[in-house]
C-alpha cells in the first residue's frame, strides 16, 4: 500500500515514538503491559504486522539497505566508544566470567543445536545457498552475542536469504524474550536463590555505588557542538570503514579467492569489523567521554531504526511454517542457560551477575538494563555497560559461531 520510503520512514519513527513513549509512561495500564511485553518486541513486531498486512513492504523499500550500510556502522562505533575497560574490570571477575560464559554458550550452542536436531530431523537444519539454515542461524548468533546491529551484520556477511532471515527473526525474538521472562522471574526470587547458592552479594552493593559515581562524573547537558562531535565520531569512522572495506575485500578476492568461504572477501564483513575496532580504539582516547553527552543514546536511535527495518523482513507466519526452527532455538538457549547455571554454581555468583551476564548477550543493550533494574533501578547502567562489551564481541563471536555451524550443518 505504501511504497514511498519517506512515508515509511516517518511511519516507523512514529511507531518507535509510541512504543518508547508508552513504555516510559507512569500510567498503570502501560506499566502493567510492559511488565510482561518488552518494548524491543514491539519494535520488531509492529513493522512485521504492517508488512504482513501489505501496508508496507521490504521488497519495495531501500530503508534496510540505508540503515545497514550507514546507520549500522555508526551505531557500532557510538555503542563501543563508551566502553571503559578499566571500569569493566572493576565490576569484578564473577560478572565478567558469567558474561563470557554466556558468550561461549551461544558460540557452542548453535553448532550443538544443529548436531542434535540433525540426528532426528536433518531437513530442519539443512538447505543450500542463501536459504541454508546454518546461514540464517548466524543472524541469531549475532543478535544473541551483541544485538540488532550485529544481527544485521551477519545477514550481510553470510549472505543470508530474506526468507530464512524473516523466519529466524521471529525465532530470535520469541525465544530470547521467553528466556528474559525466566530471568525476571529469577530476579523476583533473587534472595532465596542466592541463599541456596551461598553467594556473596556484597559485591553488588559496591557495584551500585561505583555506578552512581561513574554516572554523576560523566553526565552533562549536550550542546550543539557536543552532538556534532558525536556524529563526527560515528560517521567519520564509518567513512574510513567503507573506504578500507572496499580496498581489503577487492584485494583479498583478487589474491586469495579461497578465503571467500570465511567471508573475508565480503566488503560488509570488513565494514563492521573496522567500525567495531574503530569504536574500541576511540574508547582509549578522550572521545570516550562523548558517552556523557549522548553517544550511546544517538547510537541507540540508529539501532532502533535498524530494528524497525529488520522487523519489516520478519515472517510472522513462521511459527506454522517453520516449527522445527523453534526447537533449534530452544535447544540453543537451553545450552546457554545450562552452562551459565553450572558456572554460577561453581563460583558461587549472585543471581544478579548470572542474569545480567546472560541478558547482556541475549538481549543486548536494549533489554539488559531491564533485567538489571529488576534487581535495583540504579543498577540499570550495569546492564548497558556489560551489553556494550557484547556489541564489541558480537561481530567476532558470531562469525566464529557461523563457521562452526557451517561445519556441523548437514550437506
Amino acid at each position: 500500500m505504501i511504497t514511498n520510503d519517506a512515508v515509511v520512514l516517518g511511519l516507523l519513527c512514529v511507531i518507535l515514538a509510541m512504543v518508547f513513549g508508552t513504555a516510559s509512561s507512569r500510567r498503570p495500564v502501560f506499566r502493567a503491559f510492559y511488565k510482561y511485553v518488552p518494548s524491543i518486541l514491539l519494535c520488531y513486531f509492529i513493522p512485521a504486522l504492517l508488512s504482513s498486512a501489505g501496508i508496507i513492504s521490504d521488497e519495495h523499500s531501500n530503508l534496510y539497505f540505508i540503515a545497514s550500510r550507514y546507520l549500522l556502522p555508526a551505531c557500532l562505533v557510538l555503542l563501543t566508544l563508551s566502553i571503559d575497560l578499566k571500569a569493566v574490570v572493576r565490576l569484578g571477575p564473577k560478572l565478567m566470567v558469567l558474561f563470557l560464559t554466556g558468550t561461549i554458550g551461544v558460540i557452542l550452542g548453535g553448532p550443538l543445536a544443529i548436531l542434535i536436531v540433525s540426528i532426528f530431523s536433518p531437513e530442519t537444519v539443512g538447505g543450500q545457498g542463501p536459504d541454508a539454515v546454518w546461514r540464517g542461524l548466524t543472524t541469531v548468533a549475532g543478535s544473541w552475542i551483541g544485538g540488532g546491529a550485529n544481527q544485521a551484520a551477519m545477514k550481510e556477511v553470510f549472505e543470508v536469504g530474506d526468507d530464512i532471515f524473516g523466519a529466524l527473526i521471529a525465532v530470535d525474538v520469541l525465544v530470547a524474550n521467553l528466556w528474559m521472562a525466566v530471568l525476571l522471574l529469577m530476579a523476583g526470587n533473587a534472595q532465596s536463590i542466592d541463599r541456596w547458592n551461598k553467594a556473596n552479594t556484597a559485591d553488588i552493593e559496591i557495584l551500585r555505588r561505583k555506578m552512581e559515581e561513574y554516572k554523576s562524573r560523566i553526565d552533562a547537558i549536550p550542546s550543539l557542538s557536543d552532538t556534532m562531535m558525536v556524529l563526527a565520531a560515528g560517521f567519520g569512522v564509518t567513512a574510513i570503514a567503507h573506504g578500507c572495506a572496499d580496498y581489503l575485500s577487492e584485494t583479498i578476492d583478487a589474491s586469495y579467492p579461497a578465503l571467500a568461504r570465511f567471508s573475508l572477501t565480503s566488503s560488509f564483513f570488513w565494514l563492521v569489523v573496522i567500525a567495531t575496532s574503530g569504536g574500541l580504539l576511540l574508547s582509549f582516547t578522550p572521545a570516550r567521554r562523548l558517552e556523557g553527552v549522548g553517544a550511546s543514546r544517538i547510537g541507540s536511535v540508529f539501532l532502533y531504526l535498524l530494528v524497525a527495518t529488520i522487523g519489516m523482513k520478519m515472517n510472522v507466519t513462521s511459527v506454522v511454517e517453520y516449527p522445527g526452527l523453534y526447537v533449534v532455538g530452544l535447544i540453543w538457549i537451553a545450552i546457554h542457560a545450562a552452562l551459565l547455571l553450572i558456572v554460577a554454581r561453581l563460583i558461587r555468583a549472585p543471581v544478579f551477575f548470572l542474569a545480567v551476564g546472560s541478558q547482556a548477550n541475549i538481549g543486548g543493550a536494549a533489554s539488559a538494563p531491564i533485567v538489571a533494574s529488576a534487581f535495583h533501578p540504579v543498577l540499570a547502567p550495569v546492564g548497558v555497560l556489560v551489553a556494550v562489551l557484547g556489541y564489541a564481541l558480537g561481530t567476532y563471536g558470531a562469525w566464529i559461531c557461523g563457521q562452526l555451524m557451517r561445519l556441523t550443518a548437514p550437506m
